[in-house]
């Protein structure tokens, strides 16, 4: 049987809190940024050991009355609000029933019990495992879990998006203790001031495993130290403070230990749930969370060996590359235009989100296709470079995230291009806003992955809805962003720098701008890449002399279309 996978769900939603940026909102305004990192992470670990036996465990009392009962002081340093008791900031509390909502539909059971924090629940399930376990947390706590009679190692996340797993016999080169009932000791000794745990004063990690190593345990140190022993690394100061502080340290240890008989209700042997599609798309809707979704859906899907998500014959490529899913749009606007026109051709839409602004060195890091009639094709890419911080806070992939699923960039640029080819082809048109970026993009990158391939040469019809807009309505006052502009023709973006979403929006105001303008509506596919050209360079000249009579008089604006 495969691994049994045990979140430490807590940690790993306050890791993703304080690390993902909080500028990612839902419809409502609320941030999802938690609810983000814990499914990307999760998506991660189904991949890694290739297993979809995940359990979320939770904190039902954070501070339970049995560790307070020991140690008042014990985590509540922590505590936020002394009425409510709890340490959980509003802007993460609001994301965790949608957290919860998404796991328990993709069939990830949520593991709590009343009194006990998560650690309980995960020592007595990996007690009870009868198949190895893994224990993905950043808590070093966990550690104590490690020994000779159970298969356990701990995931605990590094820099870069790495991941370190430590098993028993990684604890005495990690820490110099031989397994984990001595490093749960150590921990003791060593204190922890974000638990409310003092330890010994002046005794750090290092001391503590010197001490553990020569005497063998926590009560055979304290007894060497009454006994006035002065070898060992028991200096008289550092015996006088262990004898001071013992009741507190054994206080301590007891407050450390996990419970390993908690009644968590679930079978073990019967984990995953059934997954529930529309239930994972009903608790995604209008939450921005859907890179994410369709990141953990992939993982799960591709380890059940089944593909739900696409449409008949349809298939998922490559790491998290060419995934397709189920058309996020009612039924597609009605056509307008007559026979010949560009409206009547198949319309679809195309966004890059990269890592950066300048089309020269951006690289790709997410691409869609979104064909309203039919389907979804998104890719992600290892973009082969680190993410900037400006570009996350954007659309909210990290480089970790990149590294760890992403395709490599020359799979992602070749799929791209025989898309491209292939619409071409069919005589297609594709519609992004300001697409002349992405465009540029795509050309930089072809040729740094893929010389051999003519690029401008396989690229279809193409409708700007950036370079339309201006050209209809020039005199608009305000930004022109595809935000604003969708907001300007009543299109939905929910997911705003979702590449999906923004291909989305971009198809559906390319159809509201055919309604506006019967003129452009009827113009045909050569006609209105015609037309853009011209109108790219009006509007380009247009701003480049504006700008000069605002005293910028070298500033050059380039007027080139479809690609700079």
């Amino acid at each position: 049987m495969k691994p049994l996978v045990l979140l430490d769900t807590p940690a790993l939603y306050y890791r993703a809190f304080y690390s993902v940026p909080d500028s990612i909102v839902n419809a409502d305004g609320d941030p999802v940024n938690a609810v983000r990192g814990v499914l990307d992470t999760v998506a991660q670990m189904v991949r890694r050991f290739d297993t979809d036996r995940v359990i979320a465990t939770m904190d039902a009392d954070w501070r339970p009355a049995f560790r307070t009962a020991i140690m008042p002081e014990y985590k509540a340093a922590r505590v936020k609000d002394e009425e409510a008791g709890t340490e959980i900031p509003p802007e993460l509390a609001v994301q965790l029933p949608l957290m919860n909502r998404v796991l328990a539909a993709a069939g990830i059971p949520i593991a709590e019990v009343a009194g006990t924090e998560a650690d309980d629940v995960i020592a007595t399930m990996a007690a009870q495992s009868m198949t190895p376990v893994v224990i993905v947390s950043p808590d070093r706590d966990l550690l104590a879990l490690l020994n000779s009679s159970t298969d356990v190692s701990v995931l605990r996340p590094r820099k870069g998006g790495e991941w370190e797993a430590v098993t028993q016999a990684d604890l005495p080169t990690a820490y110099g203790v031989p397994d984990g009932t001595r490093y749960r000791e150590l921990a003791a000794l060593r204190g922890d001031p974000s638990d409310g745990l003092p330890g010994a004063p002046g005794i750090g990690e290092k001391t503590a495993a010197t001490l553990l190593s020569n005497f063998g345990s926590l009560e055979s140190v304290i007894k060497a130290a009454k006994a006035g022993v002065k070898t060992g690394g028991l200096s008289p100061k550092r015996a006088a403070t262990i004898i001071e502080v013992e009741d507190t340290l054994y206080k301590t240890l007891e407050v450390m230990r996990c419970l390993t008989d908690v009644g968590h209700g679930l079978d073990l042997d019967s984990v995953p749930n059934g997954f529930d599609r529309a239930g994972v798309e009903n608790a995604a809707a209008g939450q921005n969370i859907r890179r994410s979704v369709d990141n953990l859906t992939a993982a799960l899907e591709a380890v059940a060996g089944t593909d739900s998500s696409a449409p008949a014959g349809a298939t998922v490529q490559g790491r998290n590359s060419g995934q397709t899913r189920p058309d996020r749009t009612a039924e597609a606007t009605p056509r307008t235009g007559g026979a010949g026109s560009w409206v009547q051709s198949r319309l679809v839409g195309f966004d890059l989100e990269t890592t950066g602004v300048e089309p020269a060195t951006a690289r790709i890091v997410t691409a869609a296709f979104v064909d309203s009639a039919t389907q979804v094709r998104t890719w992600l890419a290892d973009p082969g470079i680190e993410i900037p911080e400006s570009a996350r806070a954007v659309h909210g992939i990290t480089s970790e995230f990149a590294q760890a699923n992403g395709a490599a960039a020359a799979q992602v640029v070749s799929e791209l291009c025989a898309e491209f080819a292939a619409l071409r082809e069919e005589g297609a048109v594709v519609v992004g806003h300001n697409v002349v970026y992405d465009l540029s993009v795509m050309a930089a990158e072809v040729a740094r992955h893929r010389p051999d391939i003519d690029f401008p040469s396989i690229i279809p019809t193409i409708v700007d809805t950036f370079v339309v807009d201006k050209n209809i309505d020039p005199y608009r006052r305000g930004k022109r962003t595809l935000i604003e502009t969708a907001k300007t023709y009543q299109v939905e973006l929910l997911d705003a720098h979702d590449a999906a979403a923004d291909a989305l929006a971009a198809l559906d105001i390319s159809r509201a701008l055919a309604e506006k303008s019967t003129e452009i509506s009827a113009m045909s596919n050569d006609e209105i890449m015609a037309a853009q050209a011209d109108w790219k360079r009006s509007q380009a000249a247009g701003l480049q002399a504006w700008l000069r009579k605002k005293g910028n008089a070298e500033a050059v604006v380039d007027g080139s279309w479809p690609m700079s």
